[in-house]
């Protein structure tokens, strides 16, 4: 007899998505139900308000007002739940190894091209060096203690130098210090490099490097970042 083919994995309905997305932001943020709360509230009150204020008064006009504003309200409380859900989100990977490579995959676009798994790691301590390419250049990241990364960040700066000649290449260090960069700020600053090569350009850059690079699949990557539990998902 032939094989049923596997069924194709059902994904989580608006909904379901909806209450994990609260309950992850309500983890850092507890004050998250007040406030949504209170959001509700102002926007029946503000509707209650429009409605008594346009004449002709009537009931019924005042109530589709009431409901107005509550729609408003529900609108205004997803939005906040959603910009706080990001914040949450890089408050809980902040300083775990495997954060930088997280942000890189999933944070910087098109115009940028990464890979959460590190380029360089120190497997004893477990720095780790990310690069990105993208048409700001290439972007090195350091994650950890910056003693210790000197030689992994030269090796890799030196690399993409010899291989992609007059591309500009960026480097960062992803901590708390003068001179780092934080996890929350990381594809905001990369981000804002300015446009050094074409797509064309970009392509080919991509290809010189993966072409010398070595793999480190055989390394042992820093565990700690599960995207499925570090970030709710959110509604689509």
């Amino acid at each position: 007899m032939a094989k049923r083919a596997p069924e194709p994995e059902k994904r989580p309905g608006f909904f379901s998505q909806i209450k994990s997305l609260f309950r992850f932001t309500r983890e850092v943020y507890p004050w998250l139900p007040w406030a949504q709360i209170g959001i509700l509230i102002g926007g029946i009150l503000i509707g209650l308000v429009v409605g008594y204020l346009i004449p002709p008064f009537q009931i019924w006009s005042l109530i589709l007002w009431a409901v107005t504003g509550l729609m408003l309200g529900v609108l205004g409380s997803l939005f906040l739940m959603t910009r706080l859900s990001t914040t949450a989100m890089y408050k809980k990977i902040d300083g775990m190894p495997g954060a930088t490579g997280h942000i890189l995959s999933t944070s910087l676009g098109r115009k940028w091209q990464a890979s959460e798994t590190p380029v360089g790691i120190n497997p004893k301590t477990q720095e780790a060096v990310y690069r990105a390419i993208g048409r700001g250049g290439i972007v090195v990241v350091g994650e950890g203690a910056r003693g210790r990364l000197t030689r992994l960040i030269n090796e890799e700066r030196s690399k993409a130098q010899r291989v992609a000649n007059g591309v500009p290449v960026n480097v960062y260090y992803v901590g708390h210090g003068d001179d780092d960069v934080t996890i929350a700020d990381l594809s905001k600053t990369i981000k804002k490099l300015p446009t050094a090569i074409d797509k064309t350009t970009m392509a080919a850059v991509i290809r010189r490097i993966d072409s010398v690079s070595q793999s480190v699949s055989s390394l042992p990557i820093p565990k700690g970042i599960d995207p499925t539990k570090v970030r709710a998902q959110r509604p689509r």
